[in-house]
């Protein structure tokens, strides 16, 4: 099937180096087009549905893109008269050409012939362009070097074989998904499944319990849905569970119990549990570690084709995102004597090829000897363990030069209840909780109560901020305390992996 793409491409007018881009959900047809795209040595321009209509047609007009496999369902996204480059539209849910000035061609399949198609692996295979939490999408140059040896070296972190199964719940157009969900799979002739539909917690179950994964690749905020809508709440329903709860020993032994649970709502077979995209939740990760669930952290950037470092399930640590994968070299660049704390910089083949059409920015984070710097700030254990404390950018200078995290604070804030998500920033020299409450619980609880809901409600979050407020200022410390808290009305606005854009805020 990717043969006869291939041609078909190839009769379209595609050729080495034209760049094409793929828009549409994860599907089988989603990965042949990019195996297709890339095997014939074009440059595959994966574009994340997400992104808004003026997103999408930046990133259509920058990469200038000369064909688009769309699905019927995003068609609509893309303004044709502003992009005089785009010349073909496939559909990619049948292969069928929508436009195109090449007439007469269609997709056959078993029509194809040896176009003796010559790729190399340092030519560019993909432009990923990111929907940061900076703000503007950089186009990252990945060559099929970075991302075969990235797929290889995760292979070597996490063996796989072709008894495994893949069930895929990320956006493909991602690199986290496509090179270790998708490339790293096919090179050890694994299975993938893909979700016909969004994954809803009632879908992924019922998915889960049909294909019986043994490899799940997610980011945190899908399990910590999970933990605090349906596991959390059962270690507090009544008197006697919490006060078994308060015991060190039982507590370990209700985890266990829980994680069981758990395990078999996944299909019972998993044997590899990867999280990466952004930090977990402390509570939760202990949690999933007690559970005896296998849970692997990594930690890794689009722009490195995107694994740096991680764990399997039998080198997990608490907190921590494993030491650097094989090949690769990670270093702390002016590092605090007192702290260890410094910024991640990162060196090997998965470092990409810079940003596409901005050498100043490339030459920005990338140095001379080829270091990368990440922007993120962590610190190495005496065995090579990473941990990452947050982003150099979101840190706040506190009034006597402390450094304030706020991914730590966050992470206090977000174990509280009735809270689903928050974001601490700085305003006007004061560090400020943007706070987005569960509103339908808290509806829930007083309808359950008094059978009324609405009036009930917005008191109940004026009081909760208020104890919020106190919560959180006995955790931390006295110059990372939060002035003021500011309820969030809508859920935050993220990225494909589920982070919040924090320069919107």
């Amino acid at each position: 099937m990717v043969k006869s793409l291939m041609s078909f491409l190839n009769r379209l007018g595609i050729k080495k180096s034209t760049k094409v881009a793929i828009l549409s959900d994860n599907s089988p047809n989603w990965a042949m087009s990019y195996l297709a795209v890339t095997g014939m040595g074009a440059v595959a321009v994966p574009i994340l549905t997400g992104f808004s209509n003026t997103e999408i047609n930046n990133v259509l007009a920058h990469s200038e893109a000369k064909c688009i496999l769309v699905s019927d369902k995003y068609r609509s996204k893309i303004d044709i008269k502003d992009l005089p480059k785009l010349q073909s539209i496939v559909s990619i849910d049948d292969f069928s050409v929508v436009s195109s000035p090449v007439k007469g061609v269609y997709y056959q399949y078993g029509k194809f012939e040896n176009n003796g198609f010559k790729v190399y692996e340092d030519d560019l295979a993909a432009i990923i362009y990111t929907s940061g939490t900076t703000g503007k999408s950089k186009g990252v140059m990945l060559s099929h070097l970075n991302i075969t040896f990235n797929a290889h070296s995760a292979g070597i972190l996490q063996p796989i074989n072709n008894k495994d199964r893949f069930l895929s719940l990320l956006p493909l157009s991602h690199t986290y998904e496509n090179t270790l969900g998708f490339i790293l799979a096919i090179m050890n002739g694994a299975c993938v499944y893909y979700l016909k539909q969004s994954a809803a917690p009632s879908v992924l179950i019922q998915a889960m319990q049909t294909v019986r994964p043994t490899i799940i690749l997610t980011v945190p905020m899908i399990i910590e849905k999970i933990y605090k809508s349906r596991i959390a709440p059962s270690f507090s329903k009544s008197k006697i569970m919490r006060s078994l709860y308060k015991n060190k020993n039982l507590k370990l032994i209700l985890h266990q119990i829980a994680g069981k649970k758990l395990m078999k709502s996944f299909g019972g077979k998993l044997r590899f549990f990867g999280v990466g995209g952004s930090k977990i939740d402390p509570v939760v990760e202990q949690f999933l570690l007690d559970a005896k669930v296998p849970i692997a952290i990594g930690y890794g950037l689009t722009e490195t084709a995107p694994l740096v470092a991680g764990t399997n399930p039998q080198t997990a640590r608490h907190q921590s995102t494993g030491p650097a994968i094989t090949g690769v070299e990670i270093k702390i660049h002016n590092q605090n004597p007192q702290t260890g704390l410094g910024e991640i910089w990162v060196r090997g083949k998965n470092v990409m090829m810079g940003y596409y059409k901005d050498a100043a920015q490339t030459e920005e984070v990338i140095t001379p000897d080829g270091w990368f710097r990440t922007g993120d700030l962590g610190m190495l254990s005496n065995d090579n363990y990473l941990y990452i404390k947050g982003r150099n950018k979101t840190m706040i200078l506190g009034s006597s030069g402390e450094n304030i995290f706020p991914e730590d604070i966050e992470s206090i804030i977000n174990k509280y209840d009735h809270v689903v998500e928050s974001l601490v920033v700085e305003k006007n020299g004061s560090i400020v909780a943007l706070v987005h409450f569960n509103k339908e619980e808290i509806e829930q609880k007083y309808h359950d109560l008094y059978g009324k809901i609405s009036e009930y409600t917005d008191d109940t979050i004026e009081i909760l901020k208020k104890e919020l407020h106190q919560y959180i200022n006995k955790q931390v410390s006295k110059y990372a305390r939060v002035n003021r808290i500011e309820a969030q009305n809508k859920p935050f606005e993220k990225t494909a992996t589920q982070k919040i854009k924090r320069y919107l805020y």
